[in-house]
């Protein structure tokens, strides 16, 4: 509701907007948090887990990196046959990134990327939601699969969500300037400071939109 109503304010889409609010909801809740039922909304975001981790390794679904479909775990569960989980694992924990720790894993998709193949890979756990940052965390997933495995790395083709005509991750990352980064080898730290303006600038436009 509320991207709903910037959306339809900030890009002059101007449609009759309703939106109903829910009540005794606080924004800092999440939905195990509340009497409400899980009700997934794809098939595969099977549970409150799945939603913490997805706005990180969403980005896998722009590379031929498995990002866990096919499994139980789907979005939890990132991997690719050449992969040597124990590798990824330690290159990541050295990152130190906030809320998740990294644990090492091999499994076989039944369906999607990689059907029928072992892959190596890691498992997210996420320890804290609240210091977790799905964002860099999923640019640092990527970035260091890229610094270990430059050779086998790819980037997946078009088409990606009826898009035919771009890179399927710099659809999903809403530019091509992360892609680039990665392959330009910045640091983790500049990259997420090359976005810090712009961050700054949606949350002060968002803030008459909210409406918990």
């Amino acid at each position: 509701g509320e991207l709903a109503r910037l959306f339809n304010e900030e890009f002059y889409i101007n449609c009759d907007l309703r939106v109903v609010t829910m009540d005794g909801w606080k924004r800092n809740l999440y939905s195990d948090e509340t009497d409400a039922p899980w009700v997934m909304p794809s098939p595969n975001m099977p549970t409150v887990e799945t939603a913490v981790v997805f706005p990180a390794t969403v980005y896998f679904e722009g590379t031929q990196v498995s990002e866990g479909r096919g499994t139980t775990k789907p979005f939890e569960i990132i991997g690719a046959p050449y992969i040597d989980g124990k590798e990824y694992q330690e290159a990541l924990a050295k990152l130190k990134l906030p809320g998740v720790i990294f644990r090492e894993i091999n499994f076989l998709p039944t369906f999607q990327k990689h059907k029928d193949e072992v892959c190596g890979g890691i498992f997210l756990h996420i320890t804290d939601r609240k210091q977790f940052k799905p964002v860099i965390t999923g640019i640092a997933l990527i970035k260091t699969l890229y610094e270990l495995y430059r050779e086998e790395f790819k980037w997946k083709n078009p088409p990606y969500e009826y898009v035919y005509d771009r890179n399927p991750f710099d659809v999903i990352a809403g530019t091509t300037t992360t892609r680039e980064q990665i392959e330009n080898n910045l640091s983790l730290e500049k990259i997420e400071l090359s976005w810090s303006d712009d961050v700054e600038l949606f949350r002060e436009t968002r803030k008459k939109y909210l409406l918990y």
